[in-house]
C-alpha cells in the first residue's frame, strides 16, 4: 500500500470510528490536519479541543490500528492540541 493509500484509509477509519469512541464530540468536528514527516510518519493534529480522556486517546489508537504516539499540549488557556504520530510503513 502506498503512503497516499495508507493516509486515505486512516482518514476514512477516523471519520467512521470517531462517532463510536468520542461521545462528547471532543475530537469530532474539530479542525484536523494531516502532515507527512520525512515521507515516513503521518502527524494527525486536532486543534481547539476542550479536553480529552485517556479512554478517547486509546480509542483513537485502536481506530488507527498501528503503533502510534500521542501528545497533548496547551493551545490556549481553554483549548488543547492533540497530536498523533503514526508510522506509514
Amino acid at each position: 500500500m502506498t503512503a497516499t493509500e495508507t493516509i486515505t484509509e486512516l482518514q476514512r477509519r477516523l471519520a467512521n470510528g470517531l462517532a463510536q469512541i468520542d461521545p462528547h464530540h471532543r475530537l469530532q468536528g474539530r479542525p484536523v490536519s494531516y502532515r507527512v514527516i520525512d515521507g515516513q510518519m503521518l502527524e494527525i493534529t486536532y486543534r481547539d479541543v476542550a479536553g480529552i480522556a485517556d479512554a478517547e486517546v486509546l480509542g483513537v489508537k485502536r481506530i488507527i490500528g498501528r503503533d502510534c504516539s500521542c501528545t497533548v499540549s496547551p493551545q490556549t488557556a481553554e483549548q488543547i492540541t492533540v497530536r498523533f504520530v503514526v508510522p506509514l510503513k
